[in-house]
């Protein structure tokens, strides 16, 4: 997966092919070819390998307010490490617009994201943490379209964008939108 994301990092996705990754991670073709089967199939597995425990303990927390805003601090914090895997997924999204292969993976990817993020409005408010006026749908496609624009910025203009910074004033921004004591 390394291999890819650098590969992603370096040329895009349309240069990506399981030759060039094999090459890359020193492997024969037919390992990767055996793993993944196609290159869809190796973009599928990396968009959920990119993804996956970039929030350690979130898992662990509970539905609500707090697991929320654990991922929100969690991906920024990400963010802040310029990490290859960061920033490969990004590259891979924003390429997602214009091309056919990737668009379903993305779509699946962000949609998972916003249902997660939909849920935890929806537990809060259920428990009392968030107001109840608030659209968990809604909040998640803002949730999700802040941090990934940050995180494009971010890609764009490094010195420009502080995530450090940002953390605690994004957290803050969707504490105070969103906690029920706020009203």
């Amino acid at each position: 997966m390394a291999a890819a994301a650098e590969l992603v990092i370096e040329s895009g996705v349309r240069s990506l092919t399981l030759a060039r990754v094999s090459e890359r991670a020193g492997y024969s073709r037919g390992i990767v070819t055996h793993y993944f089967g196609s290159k869809q199939g190796l973009i599928d597995a990396l968009a959920r390998a990119l993804q996956e425990g970039f929030v350690p303990g979130l898992a662990e927390k509970p539905p609500g307010l707090d697991r929320l805003l654990a991922l929100i601090d969690g991906y920024l914090g990400a963010r802040a490490r310029s990490s290859t895997a960061g920033h490969a997924f990004l590259v891979l999204w924003s390429e997602a617009v214009t091309d056919t292969e990737l668009a379903p993976t993305f779509r699946e990817r962000d949609s998972a994201f916003r249902n997660a993020i939909a849920e935890d409005v929806a537990a809060g408010i259920a428990e009392g943490t968030i107001r109840d006026t608030v659209h968990p749908e809604a909040v998640a496609v803002a949730v999700v379209g802040q941090l990934r624009g940050i995180g494009m910025q971010r890609l764009l203009d490094v010195d420009a964008v502080d995530v450090e910074r940002l953390r605690t004033e994004v957290i803050e921004q969707w504490r105070r939108a969103l906690s029920a004591d706020s009203r």
